[in-house]
């Protein structure tokens, strides 16, 4: 079977990152690149593994890249702090590493969880996710935000979902969607992308349509109606924030 290293990168996860360590401590090594915790996240990282280093932040994809530049094998799990991989999906995941025809990366569906409730629509679930993969062949996106393994051409999909205990409540969102803006509106800067009044008018809008209607987001009910409205709003803010850096 395949040797397996676990890669995490951290900042501050200290109510996370016990029981995300607890349900990859099978992996043959564990390996966590934190950005300056203030909290008792390294503390902790290190009752479940040696291999933690303490850099600078650089953006997810890069942080990503470098944390997997650090293990000792090809075959490489990343999951974030808030995440959790099932005794079931352990199980699927070596079952993957014993095989002759392995692909080179790997997609998980995601099961997200805002306030321990389970989102069910909206495009929260199924949430494909590729986190599985073979570094010698495949790599994250160095961006600043939503990176993603590539080339992602032949992926192959495991059944059993990450569980991601994403969000502790609507504070809790709107704050990450502030943050996730603005290191979007600073990437696309930088790439000399042009924002234009139909970024601003219409993307926001059909944003809400195709999460709460198309996507089905009124089945969760109230929560389905935040989430809907709070999507077009940051879909309205990454833009406002490109159009006016």
């Amino acid at each position: 079977m395949e040797k397996l290293s676990v890669t995490i990168i951290t900042k501050n996860e200290e109510k996370n990152i016990a029981r995300c360590l607890e349900s990859v401590k099978w992996a043959d090594e564990i390996v966590i690149l934190d950005t300056n915790s203030t909290d008792r996240t390294v503390e902790i990282c290190r009752q479940f593994t040696d291999q933690v280093f303490c850099v600078d932040w650089h953006g997810y994809g890069k942080q990503k890249n470098l944390c997997a530049d650090r293990t000792a094998n090809n075959w490489v799990l990343n999951i974030d702090s808030d995440e959790e991989i099932t005794p079931e999906g352990a199980e699927e995941i070596q079952t993957v590493l014993r095989g002759d025809s392995m692909l080179p990366v790997y997609q998980f569906p995601r099961k997200n969880f805002f306030a321990q409730r389970w989102v069910r629509y909206g495009g929260w679930y199924p949430d494909q996710i590729s986190r599985l993969y073979d570094k010698t062949q495949v790599s994250f996106t160095e961006s600043q935000v939503h990176e993603k393994l590539v080339p992602d051409d032949k992926v192959g999909s495991l059944k059993n979902p990450i569980l991601h205990h994403s969000y502790s409540g609507m504070g809790d969102y709107i704050d990450r969607q502030n943050r996730y803006s603005t290191l979007y509106a600073s990437e696309k800067m930088a790439q000399g992308f042009r924002v234009g009044w139909s970024h601003l008018i219409l993307r926001p809008p059909l944003a809400f349509l195709k999460n709460y209607v198309v996507r089905q987001g009124f089945r969760d009910g109230f929560l389905g109606l935040f989430l809907a409205i709070s999507f077009a709003f940051y879909t309205f803010l990454k833009y406002a924030k490109t159009k006016n850096t």
